[in-house]
Order: structure tokens, then C-alpha cells, then sequence
């Protein structure tokens, strides 16, 4: 590997424990996995973040099918103080900041920030909570609390990696202290790209943060700029996606093919960084239950090797289903083939898709195919949330065959994707930048079932690793709403084939799932590890950068 320079890395969310609740989703579990590699490999790597009061929802079904949103506080138990004295300002007022050190989940060093004032928690009160204001005032402690912490702590950092745009005011801060030179603005920034690189996730247009530019003086998110200066950096509205390819010296997508789309999304902006692809991983000792690892331990016969991968499978499944019927009273076959399906409760990600075609459905069911479902839907998400009533709609209507899961979490997330039989991912091409339960499910010989979209184009070999949902269409337009029926149908249409046809016909067949089991494993646990995906930022990336 490369030498790696000392990294800052700014994420509003991290995923390390689900007793330690301060994620939502795909973000926070992918910042999670990058910190435990960064300690894992001894890299100068230093995460900073914030502390929530109040992590993401915890989202039940309650009383007749309302999906209720709970918020229970943050556990505190896994910190410890930092003495380091750091403060902001936020609509005119001094805010103080005390920092904490993460001490357990992981080696790398991981600071959180928070008001120090009773007065002043509303700006972490939640995380994604409150409205506009709440979430500037929450980037400028993130972002200019960050820089101003590393500075009390004497952090020499070389290179600043912003993983969304939530924390570009850490780069105003920069320019505001000319911590790199420069006497015009044009030089600063020329100045601090070198020291900056930048993650977009989001393919969708309207998913990229702005801010209107007089929001963002009543906050004192400006820093002193002048609207001139802060439409040079970000535009008017100040795009954070925007700035952020602005002042870096190079951007990634999260996947080849999200690397593309965000080329395609972001060429009109003059002045950007050129926009690579570093593609997900994700944390193998987190994710891989030890029995797949025990199972190929590579001196056994190969016959011992299945013999055992398949007991440890089976060993999972009753896992998986003993969770199904505790929560649900549902007793799911253990020798019926199981599909898994489990995200964030988006509307693009399409998780009724199979359910949409009742005869087909039928045809799946007369085969014994049970349908494991989890999500959570932003609690301001309506769509999202009716989405999730649909589910829980198709089980109450197929209760031998589909079941729910309510309250998605880190917990129930390894439970489905070591327990499954096939990982099933059909969002709307090309709207799903990486989607890393594929990969988790992949590493515990869960072949995924998916639409050639995000991270799948590189893992699948069609048959063999798994197996994809028909080819890409160029004539298709994700964002055309009116289009989209035409595209579910077809979509639809081709997932039952493939599960009729083909992963049915080799599920009934032993010695080749083992094989496609194998394959998948083989192919995701290097390939697809966050290991591998913070290499890959040290070279391409952060070297790049520093």
C-alpha cells in the first residue's frame, strides 16, 4: 500500500453498534465500516462526527398497522471526554462545543461533537430531525466545529475527506483561516483543493443539499463570505454538492456505475473536481458470521468445506426464522427457499415489486418461496411510510409467505443478510449508488438476485455469483414518473423469471447452490470488503489529495 497521508474524515452519521444508535442508514454503516478498517490497517485516520441526543427513528407498527417513530436517548456509556475547548456561532450567539472520543467498536480514534449548553442541544437533539435551520446549524458544528477540534488538538492534517456534503463548511472554515495561503479567494481555494477530496452517494438531483444564501448569513454559516464569494464556491442557491466538488482536488462516486452517473449529474458545474470511482466495502469481521469463515478454512477437503457451509447456512436460516416467529408468530419452513429484502423505505428502491403481480405471486408461493422483509422510512417520508403499509399489507393478505420485520436495524440486518437464502435488490436503475447489504449477504454465501445497478455490475457473473434482473435499457429515464409504470412492469416481469426459471431450479440442486454459494463468497469478501475500499481511497484518493 501506499504511505497514507494523516486523513480527517467528516460524516454526520456512523454505523459501528446497534446499541450505539447514532446512524439512519446506508451512510452511517459505510462511514462505520471505513473507520474499522482505517484501525484495523493502523492508518492515520481520524474520524470526526456528531453526537446525537437522539439517534435515527425507532420504527414500530403499533395499534392496527401505524407505523410509530420512537426516539430513545444515546447510550453514553461507550465514550469518554476530550479536554479540548472548541466553539461555534450560530445565529449571532457563541456556542460552546465539548468532544467525546468513541472507545469501543473500533481503534481508529473517532471524535463526536456537542453543544456543551442545556440551552444550545437542539441542534443535535436528532439526528436528521428539525427542519432547515436545525440542519445548517447542524453542518456548521460538524464542519467548522470539526476543523476548529482537530486545531485544539493539534491534529496536523494533510487531507480533509468531506463523505457528503454535510460537512462542506469545514471547507469555508478552511478558507476562512487560509490555513493553506493564498491572498485572493481564487488562490485559497486553488490552495486548499490540494488538501481536500470528496464522496458524493446521492444520484438523485433533489437528494443534494442547498442552502439559500440568506439562510446561511442568519445562521453564520457564512463565515464572514460575502454572497459573491459564497456564489463562486457553491452557487445561489449554495449547493453543498457543489462547493464540495469545488473545493477538492478529486471527488468519487461510491460504485463504477454511480461514478459514471455523477459525471453525467455534475459536468455543468465549471471549476469541479475531476469525479472518480472508489466502490463501496464493507466490514468483513463485522458482517461474515465466523461459521462461513470456519467452514472454508482452506486445508479441509472440499467435501468437509460444504458439508459445513451448508450446515452453517442452515444453522443461520433457523436464526433468522426463530427472529421471524418470535416477532411476527410466523413459522417459516426452513427447507423452503427464502428471499430476503431489506433497506431504507424508498420509494426508488421498489421493495413491493414482486408483490405487484398476483398470479405470479401465486406461481412463487406454489413453489414454497417465503419473502423476509425489514425497512425504515424517514419518519417525514410519507411515500416511504406507505410503502412499508404495503408490505405489511402482503403480509397480513400471504401470512404463510411474507413477513415483516418492524424497527430495521444493525442487529436485523445481520440476521437477514447470514440467514436468507437469496438477496433480492430492485431499485429503479441508476438510482442506487452502491447498496452494500448485497455485498454483506454476498459474504455469508447469500447470492443476490438484483438489478444490474450500484455495486452489482462488478459482482455479478450471471449465473454463477448470483444472478441479475435482465439488461440495462438505455431508453429508460429514472426520473420520468410517467415512464416508471412501463418499467415496473417489465421489471417485474423479468424477476419472476429469473426466480421461476433459474434460481429455483438451482436451489433445487444441492451441490450447485454450494457452488453459487461459493462463488459469491469468493467474489465479495476482498473484492467487496471496506478493507480493500480504504486501500483504494489511500491510492487513488487521499495520496491524490494530500
Amino acid at each position: 500500500m501506499v504511505p497514507c497521508p494523516r486523513v480527517a474524515y467528516f460524516c454526520m452519521e456512523y454505523g459501528l453498534d446497534p446499541a450505539f444508535a447514532i446512524y439512519a442508514g446506508g451512510l452511517g454503516i459505510l462511514a462505520g465500516d471505513h473507520m474499522k478498517s482505517a484501525g484495523d490497517l493502523h492508518l492515520p485516520v481520524t474520524g470526526i462526527g456528531l453526537l446525537w441526543d437522539e439517534g435515527y427513528t425507532r420504527q414500530v407498527v403499533g395499534f392496527g398497522g401505524a407505523i410509530e417513530d420512537q426516539y430513545p436517548r444515546t447510550a453514553r456509556d461507550v465514550l469518554r471526554r476530550i479536554d479540548a475547548r472548541v466553539e461555534v456561532t450560530v445565529r449571532g450567539k457563541k456556542v460552546p462545543l465539548r468532544a467525546w472520543r468513541v472507545d469501543r467498536y473500533l481503534t481508529a480514534s473517532l471524535y463526536l461533537l456537542e453543544p456543551e449548553r442545556d440551552e444550545d442541544r437542539w441542534i443535535t437533539q436528532r439526528l436528521y430531525g428539525g427542519g432547515v435551520e436545525d440542519r445548517v446549524a447542524q453542518e456548521i458544528v460538524l464542519g467548522v466545529g470539526g476543523v476548529r477540534l482537530l486545531t485544539a488538538l493539534g491534529d496536523k492534517t494533510d487531507v480533509f475527506h468531506f463523505n457528503e456534503g454535510h460537512a462542506v463548511f469545514a471547507g469555508l472554515e478552511l478558507l476562512r483561516q487560509q490555513r493553506f495561503g493564498g491572498t485572493t479567494l481564487s488562490e485559497r481555494i486553488d490552495r486548499l483543493r490540494a488538501h481536500v477530496a470528496f464522496t458524493t452517494h446521492t444520484p438523485v438531483p433533489a437528494g443534494n443539499e442547498v442552502h439559500d444564501l440568506d439562510l446561511m448569513r442568519k445562521m453564520d454559516a457564512d463565515l464572514g463570505f460575502t454572497d459573491a464569494e459564497l456564489e463562486v464556491i457553491g452557487g445561489d442557491p449554495f449547493s453543498m454538492t457543489i462547493a464540495g466538488l469545488r473545493l477538492a482536488r478529486i471527488a468519487n462516486g461510491v460504485a463504477e456505475l454511480h461514478g459514471q452517473t455523477a459525471r453525467e449529474m455534475w459536468k455543468h458545474v465549471e471549476g469541479a473536481a475531476p469525479i472518480i470511482s472508489v466502490t463501496n466495502g464493507v466490514h468483513q469481521p463485522t458482517w461474515q458470521d465466523a461459521r462461513v469463515r470456519a467452514a472454508l478454512v482452506p486445508d479441509k477437503p472440499r467435501e468437509r468445506q460444504d458439508a459445513e457451509l451448508w450446515a452453517a447456512h442452515q444453522q443461520m436460516k433457523g436464526e433468522l426464522l426463530a427472529e421471524v416467529a418470535r416477532r411476527t408468530g410466523v413459522h417459516l419452513a426452513v427447507d423452503q427457499l427464502t428471499i430476503g429484502f431489506a433497506r431504507r423505505a424508498a420509494a426508488y428502491k421498489r421493495a413491493d415489486l414482486i408483490l405487484g403481480d398476483e398470479a405470479a405471486l401465486a406461481r412463487l408461493f406454489d413453489h414454497g418461496i417465503q419473502i423476509v422483509y425489514s425497512g425504515k422510512a424517514h419518519p417525514r417520508d410519507l411515500q416511504g411510510k406507505a410503502l412499508v403499509g404495503r408490505l405489511l399489507d402482503a403480509a397480513r393478505r400471504h401470512p404463510r409467505h411474507v413477513v415483516f420485520l418492524d424497527n430495521y436495524d444493525m442487529r436485523i440486518g445481520a440476521l437477514m443478510t447470514r440467514g436468507a437464502d437469496v438477496w433480492l435488490n430492485n431499485p429503479r436503475r441508476p438510482l442506487e449508488a452502491s447498496g452494500t447489504s448485497g455485498m454483506k449477504a454476498a459474504m455469508n454465501g447469500v447470492p443476490n438476485v438484483s438489478v444490474l445497478d450500484g455495486w452489482w455490475p462488478e459482482g455479478c457473473v450471471h449465473g454463477v455469483t448470483g444472478w441479475k434482473i435482465g439488461d440495462p435499457d438505455p431508453s429508460d429515464d429514472a426520473f420520468d414518473e410517467q415512464d416508471a409504470a412501463r418499467v415496473d412492469r417489465r421489471d417485474r416481469e423479468l424477476l419472476h423469471q429469473v426466480l421461476e426459471r433459474e434460481v429455483l431450479a438451482a436451489y433445487a440442486q444441492r451441490p450447485r447452490w454450494l457452488d453459487i454459494m461459493r462463488a459469491s463468497i469468493a467474489m465479495s469478501q476482498w473484492r467487496f470488503s471496506s478493507d480493500r475500499q480504504v486501500e483504494d481511497y489511500v491510492a487513488k484518493v487521499y495520496a491524490a489529495a494530500g
